[in-house]
């Protein structure tokens, strides 16, 4: 999954990257309104954490322009500030959940997978496809009950395709959810992960749509 970050405390911007890729995401960053409205304006994330209180362009009118521009990412609103009034003009503008400051980062990971699920349509952190269970609170796999060791990136990928069960996804789209801008969209990247994805969990989950991209489904299915 690929996230942005938009906050202008670098300590603070810092530690929620920090956090999150330790958790298992791709995170891009910006310091400012400006640049955070550009990059999710013109970039496909899965979700977004936004400050309120960023220079530039402040979060709320980031926010606005976001959704009458058609961008419709999840979004977690951070502020300073907890006055009732701030919280209705954050959810009013768009925003899918709030979080006011200091925060704990452990809330702010639980309150950003429960967005990603329902973003989904999707009520828990377990989800399965035949005899394979991903766990997104633990980062776990496994196949009828035997765990599965993946690296990052081969559960990133799994994650992605299990959040999208049943649903074609195409490389381009895979390539721009799970990796930042440097990654070489032209390489074989997403094919040798597909492969070693399969031969860890042994059982025929990842369909090949050729020419379009990839499925998950149930074998058999």
């Amino acid at each position: 999954m690929r996230l942005l970050v938009v906050e202008d405390d670098p300590d603070l911007n810092r530690q929620l990257t920090t956090a999150l890729t330790d958790a298992g995401y791709v995170v891009d960053r910006a310091y400012d309104g400006e640049e955070g409205h550009h990059l999710g304006d013109t970039e496909p994330y899965d979700a977004v954490i936004l400050d309120i209180g960023l220079p530039k362009m402040d979060g709320i009118s980031v926010l606005e322009s976001w959704r009458r521009n058609g961008r419709i990412m999840p979004v977690l609103m951070l502020t300073a500030r907890d006055r009732w009034s701030d919280k209705v003009q954050g959810f009013d503008a768009g925003a899918d959940d709030y979080v006011a400051k200091p925060f704990h980062l452990e809330e702010v990971l639980a309150r950003l997978r429960a967005l990603l699920r329902r973003s989904v349509g999707h009520a828990n952190s377990e989800f399965i496809c035949g005899p394979v269970r991903l766990d997104s609170r633990t980062n776990r796999v496994s196949v009828d009950g035997n765990p599965v060791k993946l690296t990052s990136h081969e559960y990133r990928l799994l994650e992605y395709l299990m959040h999208h069960n049943g649903r074609v996804v195409s490389r381009t789209e895979l390539v721009e959810h799970l990796y930042d801008q440097d990654f070489d969209r032209d390489s074989n990247t997403i094919e040798v992960f597909v492969g070693r994805i399969r031969r860890k969990l042994g059982v025929d989950i990842i369909q090949t749509v050729r020419g379009l991209g990839y499925m998950l489904a149930p074998p058999g299915g």
